[in-house]
């Protein structure tokens, strides 16, 4: 019985020595160990909890403010972390995911990249040149006209070059301005002629003096879609035009031949209308 004693008094000992020595220390040496314990832990804490944390890296940086919501808006479908840094603007996940979603956001057609519009004329300086205003203001035009061609379902993305030359007092003939509308569409998705035919006639209507020919719309494969030589049309008209004429064709037919039909009678009338000729035979 006295050797078990012993042995549980010895081990018992240490800690009982270390609780009596903490009971003698003054209230604020107690203070100052629980508070230096505490700090330890906390220290321990975050090391672990940063060690824990993955690194940032940026996404996309410098992107306008409509890329930005669909990315984020993207991001946050696929429940992926991420920061938008103030200073630079950039768009930053973890590291270790960047190459992937930016493979992911590609397939979904982001960034479509931001095209200027006309707040480029909103930071003109004071005292630029007149030439340096036309480029803003060209610029602005493009970027405007491309922005609403992208509004199409089928379109992706779009690109609009205009070719104005310069007025000269000197010319007597003035030079008709061009466009040119280049269109990245979705996989599978076309165009329609009568969608073809109201791109060129938005480019038409918003520069001044330019006529529908002078229109060039060309999608990604260099396929032209504003062909002036179409089988199924005629040149000159859109697909609007063409109806209204055979409704037009079809109207005048019927009253010719409810005309002539109590004259000669129903199987000796006979009548056909063309858009560019139009003959009747009895």
């Amino acid at each position: 019985m006295q050797l078990n004693t012993s042995e549980s008094s010895t081990t018992i000992t240490p800690a009982a020595t270390r609780l009596e020595q903490f009971n003698r220390l003054s209230n604020q040496k107690k203070l100052g160990l629980i508070l230096s314990a505490a700090a330890v832990i906390a220290l321990l804490a975050g090391a672990l909890m940063w060690s824990q944390t993955p690194d940032y890296r940026v996404l996309y940086n410098n992107v306008s403010d409509q890329d930005g919501a669909a990315i984020i808006s993207a991001l946050q479908q696929m429940n992926v972390p991420y920061k938008f840094s103030e200073s630079s603007g950039a768009i930053l996940i973890p590291e270790k995911q960047v190459h992937e979603i930016r493979l992911r956001l590609a397939g979904q057609g982001l960034p479509k990249g931001g095209l200027p519009g006309f707040e480029l004329m909103e930071n003109q300086k004071f005292g630029s040149s007149q030439f340096r205003e036309q480029v803003n203001y060209q610029r602005a035009l493009e970027g405007e006209l491309a922005r609403s061609v992208q509004s199409l379902s089928a379109v992706q993305s779009a690109r609009v070059h205009l070719a104005i030359a310069k007025p000269s007092v000197f010319s007597r003939e003035k030079q008709q301005p061009s466009v040119s509308v280049i269109l990245n569409l979705y996989p599978g998705r076309v165009l329609s002629v009568e969608q073809v035919s109201a791109i060129v006639h938005l480019m038409s209507s918003s520069v001044p003096n330019l006529p529908v020919k002078n229109v060039t719309v060309v999608d990604q494969n260099g396929n032209l879609l504003s062909a002036q030589n179409d089988n199924k049309q005629d040149s000159r008209f859109d697909a609007k035009q063409l109806e209204y004429i055979q409704e037009l064709e079809e109207n005048y037919i019927r009253r010719i031949e409810a005309i002539l039909t109590p004259i000669t009678g129903a199987a000796n009338v006979r009548a056909s209308g063309y858009c560019r000729y139009r003959f009747f035979s009895y």
